[in-house]
């Protein structure tokens, strides 16, 4: 394995359940998360981030289609919308992780094994370039470049479709407990200040209400 010094590393910006560090652990070393029906692999290289930072991206969280590991949707983030009654800019935790380990946080969030399949060692030269890049046609196989960060550059994942393009599915309880506890511990603010940030996307709104969503946000310590 190669050093620290020489290892390739991205901002990977997470806008979901992977904000919270004890579920993207199991992401990195193996596990499963609290309340999820997945076991995870965990990457070729388990290390931790080497930093973690809190910062935002233009655009729109939702939440949309089903998830075969906690139930309910998933969230996605849309760069380009910019929805009526929200900031225009979404929440993220960006991780200092190597290249390898984005490429097999991708894998695993596709149900493959790290080092397999489309992206398995991953080339940024297109994504860097245009700022956008598709590994295939699955829900999170579109890479997102928005820009860098202390000389390293930023990246996340998506769907290739975008917010209006698919029916908002309210997410389930645990997994939005993730998410929520996730921004808390990242330091987006209190529990009612996460719950009111959270509410205003689509598949929370009129779905789960502030004091729902404070409560889940306390829920996992």
């Amino acid at each position: 394995m190669a050093s620290d010094s020489s290892v390739p590393r991205v901002w990977y910006a997470s806008y979901g359940s992977n904000m919270r560090g004890a579920r993207f652990g199991c992401y990195l070393a193996g596990g499963r998360p609290h309340g999820a029906a997945h076991t995870y692999p965990g990457c070729r290289d388990p290390r931790p981030p080497a930093a973690s930072v809190l910062t935002r991206l233009p655009g729109a969280l939702y939440f949309a289609t089903e998830s075969d590991v906690w139930t309910g949707g998933r969230a996605f983030y849309d760069p380009d919308t910019v929805l009526p009654g929200t900031p225009g800019s979404v929440w993220v935790r960006a991780h200092l992780i190597t290249v390898e380990q984005f490429a097999d946080v991708v894998a695993q969030e596709m149900g493959r094994a790290p080092g397999t399949g489309p992206g398995a060692e991953l080339d940024l030269a297109e994504v860097l370039a245009a700022g956008r890049a598709r590994l295939g046609g699955g829900r999170y196989e579109t890479l997102v470049h928005p820009g860098s960060y202390e000389g390293a550059p930023v990246l996340t994942f998506t769907a290739p479709w975008g917010v209006r393009d698919v029916e908002p599915n309210a997410p389930a309880g645990p997994y939005l407990a993730q998410i929520a506890a996730g921004l808390v511990e990242s330091g987006a603010g209190d529990a009612e200040a996460v719950a009111r940030y959270l509410e205003q996307w689509p598949g929370v709104a009129g779905q789960w209400d502030v004091a729902g969503v404070a409560e889940l946000a306390g829920s996992l310590g």
